[in-house]
């Protein structure tokens, strides 16, 4: 038998009270005398290793490691890393070696050892807590017997699904198992069918799989249902009592084509002060009363949810596209904002007040911009003032940008399906001025509202967003540096004004692409807060989300902050307390909330996005690096508005490093680079619908990526130092 590290470890583990000399260990592992060299190499690499210890007098003995508990996230390569219980511990690499029998999720203990590259890892020890009860997966069949292999790879491997264990499930079916008996030595995890979603590749069973993957509601329970349409489907008379008649004031919806629910309307007029704005919105809170039933459907849901073929709604239909919507030419209930702005886009006042509104038109950003485009007033609705809102949108922006906000034209995907729900085209969405002057009407309203509720003393539900990393910062100041761009950092924190100066410098350059996208990386994400921590990306010193109760909840939340407020005034002390202890879970659970809506909305983007161009394999495009990371880089399509990667594997005709200070790929020896913005011609090579990942190869590789602008030469030290001072 091969003289191996684990013999010797494990000997030494059952001896660990009485460390062994050399020739006790060669004894007890039955070593003949000419084989206890190899022995003696095997301890030396041991010690290196930091796995064993030489202690006086000769004697071998393991060191005393200590043991680390969490819960384990799993790498779909087969290795992952112990999430700690303890908060002041990192997470710990642990090989894949050490998780035979391991799955996602699972709570372990394991004995922290030091590797030859003097890197912690951890050597498992025991499972102590299974996360997983049940799996989700594709039903297959190989002979007689079934397999369930999950739909997310991290999970960890198949499950083995006995005879008459399948109730049912035909081969490519999605499905849910109950997990019987765990993975453990050389015997694989066995369950049993427990639910059926449908066929793989059906749309339906897509959405039904993506909202059992991230824990959503698909559909609603039939007394939430019962209760929705047992509502009135008109505004009754009694409705209108203590709220402003604004039915001859000309409000239209503008939104996109195939929208179906209305939360928000607009007007404008031109006073002699300035432009006033009302900004009506749907006022789910008279419906949708506190701790219903529908209220606690719609606190579970937290958000709608939106698939490329259809939503999961956070109320349900006879509300979000009936009596809640703000459908034309019918009378609704509204909360209204109501704003006077200057020339330059200062709010001069600021009112809120129940309506009764008739929406006169239901306009699409399609037709507003058409009209736009052409100079004209829509047809039958002269009223319809298009340019006027158009001047107060674009002074809202000026007076934005110029206190610092952050404005990132993020483009999104829009994905066109044919009559089977099947995607037949993948193209970047528009984004015209009809859509951005919605954008910073709906701005406006959430920023007055929060101010007003704020100067009250009413408690809140903010939407913040803290400022950038700086560790991420000095990166990008120390790029910025190469292509001659000065950025100024206060190690007190960022100044937005600073950032947006630094955007408005790059505009057109080369290094555009490049500079949002660090800056991007740099940000943090916005969340749902009850303590007032400002919104960088806005420069606002607060800000909440008013003008969107039909699809978040934190909306309707405001809603009834923002009643209780007009009625009452300051509200009375135990109100104000109950809201105040309330707020920070409903801000946890609404961030949560719109996080999974996110990665599901993200995840089956992506899968429809793979499907589509799975049918394309082999085929050419041209497209732009979009992203460069050591592993390789990311390409963004012009003719199809899709990424993939370029592994650096496939990159044969040099050996490539990665650059992080300029965030390029660049060739040891003819010195070939790839960077953000670089244009390439590549091939679809191979589509993986489980990974949601497409793989290219490049075309040819460009004689020279490097494009006009680019660095050629370090910066002088002095921008450099200015950093290392600031820092």
């Amino acid at each position: 038998m091969p003289l191996t590290s684990r013999h010797v470890v494990e000997l030494l583990a059952r001896q660990k009270e009485n460390p062994l000399t050399l020739r006790q260990l060669a004894a007890a592992l039955s070593l003949p005398p000419h084989e206890r060299h190899r022995l003696e190499r095997l301890l030396r690499r041991l010690q290196q290793q930091g796995r064993i210890l030489l202690h006086k007098g000769g004697r071998y003995g393991l060191p005393s490691l200590p043991l680390m508990r969490g819960t384990l996230a799993l790498h779909r390569d087969g290795y992952g890393f112990l999430r700690s219980d303890r908060d002041d511990e990192e997470d710990l690499f642990i090989p894949a070696r050490e998780l035979r029998g391991v799955m996602d999720g699972d709570r372990l203990e394991v004995r922290v050892e030091r590797s030859f590259r003097g890197r912690s890892a951890g050597r498992l020890e025991k499972v102590l807590e299974r996360g997983q009860t049940t799996l989700l997966g594709r039903y297959e069949r190989h002979g007689e017997i079934g397999l369930v292999v999950p739909v997310d790879g991290r999970t960890g491997g198949s499950l083995l699904i006995p005879a008459g264990q399948e109730r049912g499930a035909q081969a490519g079916a999605m499905v849910v198992a109950r997990i019987l008996r765990y993975p453990s030595g050389a015997h694989a995890a066995e369950g049993e069918v427990e639910r059926i979603f449908g066929l793989a590749g059906d749309p339906g069973t897509e959405v039904l799989v993506a909202a059992h993957r991230f824990g959503l509601v698909a559909d609603f329970p039939q007394e939430v249902v019962a209760a929705s349409e047992s509502l009135p489907q008109q505004v009754l008379p009694q409705d209108y009592s203590g709220r402003e008649d604004l039915r001859s004031l000309p409000l239209v919806t503008i939104d996109g084509e195939s929208a179906r629910d209305f939360d928000d309307a607009v007007a404008v007029r031109r006073d002699k002060e300035g432009v006033r704005l009302w900004v009506a919105i749907a006022d789910v809170g008279h419906y949708v009363k506190e701790k219903s039933l529908i209220d606690q459907q719609a606190f579970q849901r937290g958000t709608s949810v939106y698939f490329p073929d259809r939503a999961l709604p956070m109320l349900p239909e006879t509300l979000s596209h009936g009596i809640c919507s703000l459908n034309p030419k019918v009378e609704r209930l509204v909360l209204v904002a109501e704003m006077l702005f200057s020339p330059q886009g200062e709010r001069l006042e600021a009112r809120f007040y129940p309506a009764v509104m008739r929406s006169w038109a239901r306009l699409t950003y399609h037709e507003v911009f058409d009209a736009l485009q052409q100079a004209r007033t829509l047809v039958d609705l002269p009223e319809i003032d298009l340019a006027l809102m158009v001047e107060l949108a674009e002074s809202l922006m000026v007076m934005r940008r110029s206190r610092g906000s952050l404005d990132f034209d993020l483009p999104e995907s829009e994905i066109l399906l044919d009559g089977d729900g099947h995607p037949e085209c993948v193209k970047r969405g528009e984004r015209t001025i009809a859509h951005r002057l919605i954008e910073e009407f709906m701005l406006a309203a959430n920023e007055a509202v929060a101010d007003f509720l704020t100067r009250q003393g009413t408690p809140l539900l903010y939407r913040i967003h803290e400022p950038p990393d700086m560790e991420k910062l000095w990166s990008l100041q120390e790029c910025v540096a190469h292509f001659n761009h000065g950025l100024v950092l206060d190690p007190a924190g960022p100044d937005p004004r600073r950032l947006q100066a630094l955007l408005n410098e790059v505009a057109g350059l080369p290094e555009e692409r490049l500079v949002n996208q660090m800056l991007l990386r740099a940000m943090r994400q916005a969340r749902y807060a009850a303590e007032n921590l400002k919104h960088f990306g806005l420069a606002a010193e607060c800000y909440c989300h008013f003008t969107s109760p039909i699809r978040r909840y934190p909306d309707l939340v405001v809603h009834r902050l923002l009643r209780q407020t007009l009625e009452q005034g300051r509200l009375p002390s135990p109100l104000k307390t109950r809201w105040e202890r309330r707020l920070p879970q409903l801000g946890e659970s609404s961030s949560s909330a719109e996080r999974r809506a996110m990665e599901a909305e993200r995840d089956l983007q992506n899968l429809y996005k793979c499907r589509y161009m799975a049918a394309r394999c082999e085929e050419e495009f041209s497209g732009v690096v979009a992203h460069v990371h050591p592993f390789g880089f990311f390409v963004e399509l012009h003719e199809v508005f899709v990424e993939g990667l370029v592994h650096v594997t496939t990159l044969d005709d040099d050996y490539y490093r990665f650059d992080e200070i300029l965030q390029r790929l660049i060739g040891e020896q003819r010195r070939r680079s790839f960077a953000v913005g670089d244009t390439v011609q590549v091939r679809v090579s191979n589509v993986d619908l489980d990974r949601r990942q497409i793989d290219f190869r490049l075309n040819e590789v460009q004689e020279n990526c490097v494009k006009p602008g680019r660095p050629t030469h370090r910066p002088r030290r002095g921008r450099l130092g200015a950093r290392r001072r600031g820092r």
